[in-house]
């Protein structure tokens, strides 16, 4: 699948280095990593992808990381045949499974507060708040906030969803395939296994010092898939890091891949 792709940084890049693709989480969009795109775009070409289902890419009823991977490489393909890749969780499996599965179009990986587990949550309940909006009656955000916030308590998670809210659109319309979305959980939260299979390239692994998305016990997991993985962790930082500190996640971000 051809994604939609947001481009930015300079137009002549130096051509010893490959762009930066960004793939972010479920919910999201290309915007939602945006600070990091604004700060790497500054000596390097960035790639923001919507991913399958999400934004303004295309809907399609396969949700694997095999199918999310593969349309990665495509985006790769379509920008030199070789990338950094960042990915925060959702994009963050789908990046590991592309540098284990086609280790060729990755230089550097970046994956941001999400570990090569199965996990045992679901997202369901966020998808069932979205899905009890009567977005009949909805014209602007707030009322959309409004309506979200009996079912959703923070704040900043409901901001977060409601960039996803076309409002232009009559009647408005989640950018999200939720009907997919719902159907998938078992694929998004899963893992399709990596026994055996390991990318040797550098990595560096993220984590929110208030997340336990990445545990210590999952450290094992992610060093036989990615032996030479740097595991550092920001404080004062959750599952959103590169919301809540968009500074040092940056900077540690560009770091690593300059």
């Amino acid at each position: 699948m051809k994604l939609n792709v947001v481009v930015s940084g300079p137009d002549a890049p130096d051509p010893a280095l490959p762009p930066v693709l960004l793939a972010h989480g479920l919910f999201g969009q290309a915007r939602n990593l945006g600070m990091l795109a604004r700060h790497l775009s500054d000596s390097r070409r960035v790639l923001s992808v919507d991913m399958r289902n999400h934004g303004d890419s295309l809907d399609d009823p396969d949700h694997s990381y095999d199918a999310l991977a593969g349309d990665l490489a495509r985006v790769i393909d379509d920008h030199g045949g070789r990338a950094d890749v960042v990915g925060h969780s959702m994009g963050g499996k789908a990046a590991m499974w592309l540098a284990l599965t086609r280790p060729e179009r990755v230089r550097r990986l970046v994956v941001l507060d999400i570990a090569p587990v199965a996990y045992g949550h679901t997202q369901n309940e966020v998808i069932d708040a979205l899905q009890s909006i009567d977005l009949s009656q909805v014209s602007t955000r707030s009322q959309a906030d409004a309506a979200l916030a009996g079912k959703i308590e923070d704040k900043g998670v409901r901001a977060f969803l409601l960039q996803s809210l076309d409002v232009k659109a009559q009647p408005p319309r989640w950018k999200l395939n939720l009907p997919v979305l719902r159907d998938q959980m078992d694929n998004l939260t899963g893992w399709p296994g990596h026994q055996g299979m390991r990318f040797d390239g550098p990595v560096l692994v993220v984590g929110g010092a208030d997340s336990d998305y990445v545990r210590p016990e999952y450290e094992d997991a992610i060093r036989q898939a990615f032996p030479s993985a740097r595991i550092e962790r920001i404080p004062n930082a959750s599952h959103w890091l590169h919301a809540e500190r968009p500074a040092e996640v940056a900077e540690i971000v560009a770091g690593f891949l300059d």
